[in-house]
């Protein structure tokens, strides 16, 4: 049985697609797989549902959800990765092998690869990260957010998706494909222009392509969005960059190809 949350909300059993019920299961079960192996609280997971505002019946709603949820469980025919669904007080524990679910398979893959990262090892590290970055097929658990569902937990984990990204980005300039990510980075840095590192590393690799001229105006655009957006000025780095790229400073020119 295979678990997806990085996207729409799936179950799959030797490929084949379940059905997950209505909304609210959906929901418990999505809440339940972000916090897998965890002992969540019921009063947690009313917050989660009704923002903090659960009708009188919403406990009776979660363990009708529960149950819904168990059913589906009964459908896993592999003995080695049993997922079980159990009440363990104060609340459920959804207990899974972690490589059947989609975000835990990401989690590890990028700790694998930010350690080949630091191991001067970046062409490996960008195949870990790009590896875990495919398995995203659109925002975590889409169809719930579609209902309204705006969860922190669907924020932090959005946040690691892009840090993941700026990481493999990272290994990528490391490896010389400094032409071959542009394009990528202008598309990222138009819908994220506040995010320093994203910008950062745009201008490297506009600059290592032989865009000069390019990379200063990505840091003037940069610089109006945090003004105008915060009432901050570009951090140091991105500050120490611009005026590398003005005096040509050999520090930020390619360096040498590792493997």
């Amino acid at each position: 049985m295979k678990f997806s949350v990085l996207g729409s909300t799936e179950v799959a059993e030797r490929g084949v697609q379940l059905e997950l019920g209505g909304v609210r299961q959906r929901a418990i079960l999505g809440y339940l797989l972000l916090n897998a192996n965890k002992v969540v609280a019921t009063s947690q997971i009313l917050h989660a549902m009704w923002d903090g505002n659960p009708p009188p019946t919403a406990r009776k709603m979660v363990q009708n959800a529960v149950s819904g949820i168990r059913r589906m469980l009964v459908a896993n025919t592999d003995p080695v990765t049993v997922p079980v669904l159990r009440t363990h007080p104060p609340g459920y524990q959804l207990r899974v092998d972690t490589e059947t679910v989609d975000l835990f398979r990401f989690r590890r893959l990028v700790r694998e690869g930010r350690n080949a990262n630091a191991a001067g090892s970046p062409a490996r590290g960008a195949e870990l990260l790009h590896e875990g970055l495919s398995l995203w097929r659109g925002r975590a658990l889409a169809d719930l957010v579609e209902t309204g569902v705006c969860w922190s937990e669907l924020v932090a984990i959005e946040d690691e998706r892009l840090s993941a990204l700026e990481d493999r980005l990272e290994a990528e300039l490391a490896c010389g494909r400094h032409r071959e990510i542009t394009p990528e980075l202008e598309v990222l840095t138009a819908t994220e222009p506040m995010r320093e590192r994203l910008c950062h590393q745009f201008m490297l690799a506009l600059y290592r392509s032989g865009r000069q001229v390019d990379a200063l105006r990505v840091y003037r655009r940069t610089r109006e969005a945090l003004v105008d957006g915060l009432g901050l000025e570009p951090g140091r780095g991105l500050q120490e960059l611009q005026q590398r790229i003005l005096e040509h400073d050999v520090k930020i020119q390619m360096p040498a190809l590792v493997g």
